[in-house]
């Protein structure tokens, strides 16, 4: 086992009936790395994501963080823990404003109970943090604006503010770049830089493969519910099977044209 393993995933499997939409997956992600999880349409990422951060229980396998068994645990639970995500589709608490998104956000270690967040939300404390979170994704001119008046680019780095409120050790980010012009992907890529040099870790679901391959150090590919491969990106850009199941012919996977 590699050293500082802050994420393990060990033979997981979750079915839906008769589809084994994650079957007998393992991998780890150590401390400060930024870990790519590609593969085709149906390969079981988001699920997998569902099951690491507790939206769905696993129908078999182990999955631990920093040690402790959290298969089973309720999302809230785990986020406790350190675990942050991101969502496919961004979404927003859309009639609150953009600081309000974040101070929501805070609530798994400030405010475990109703009362509690009443006595907690918009004091001078929260609101210091929160801004302090939109200054450091660029959305600190954007603090007042309702959350559903940003655009797409700028809503999903409100998701990524909101799951930074949690203080993640590990953040999962669930296709961040999708819909991003090739400037803003470029921007992202190294918002997500500096967070790991922060002392986040990252593992995230990207179907931009010329964003994955320039950001991550490692990648981990599924196909049909299963690990296909796991390497550098040099490595799996050149895998014979991970072509085959992205273009069913030879070539490269990740190239500048995509």
């Amino acid at each position: 086992m590699k050293e500082n393993v802050l994420l393990r995933v060990h033979k997981v499997a979750r079915y839906f009936g008769g589809l084994k939409a994650v079957d007998g997956v393992s991998f780890t992600v150590s401390s400060g790395e930024i870990v790519g999880l590609i593969g085709p349409n149906g390969a079981g990422k988001t699920t997998l994501f569902n099951l690491i951060s507790g939206f769905l229980k696993p129908t078999a396998g182990e999955i631990f963080f920093r040690g402790v068994p959290i298969h089973g645990k309720r999302p809230n639970a785990i986020a406790r823990l350190g675990v942050g995500r991101t969502f496919q589709i961004v979404k927003p608490f859309a009639e609150l404003s953009v600081r309000d998104n974040v101070l929501a956000g805070m609530g798994a270690h400030i405010y475990p109970t109703l009362r509690a967040f009443g006595d907690y939300y918009h004091t001078p404390t929260a609101v210091a943090k929160a801004d302090r979170i939109l200054e450091r994704v660029g959305l600190a001119p954007y603090a007042d604006a309702r959350a559903d008046t940003l655009p797409i680019g700028l809503q999903r780095r409100l998701e990524i503010a909101r799951a930074l409120a949690l203080s993640p050790l590990l953040l999962l980010l669930d296709e961040s770049a999708a819909g991003l012009t090739h400037e803003e992907a470029a921007q992202l890529a190294d918002l997500i830089r500096s967070l790991r040099e922060e002392g986040i870790t990252i593992l995230l679901v990207e179907h931009n493969m010329r964003f994955a391959m320039n950001l991550c150090e490692r990648i981990v590919v599924l196909n049909q519910g299963r690990v296909l491969a796991e390497g550098t990106p040099d490595k799996i850009q050149n895998n014979p099977a991970v072509i085959e199941a992205y273009l069913g012919h030879s070539g490269r996977v990740g190239g500048e044209n995509e």
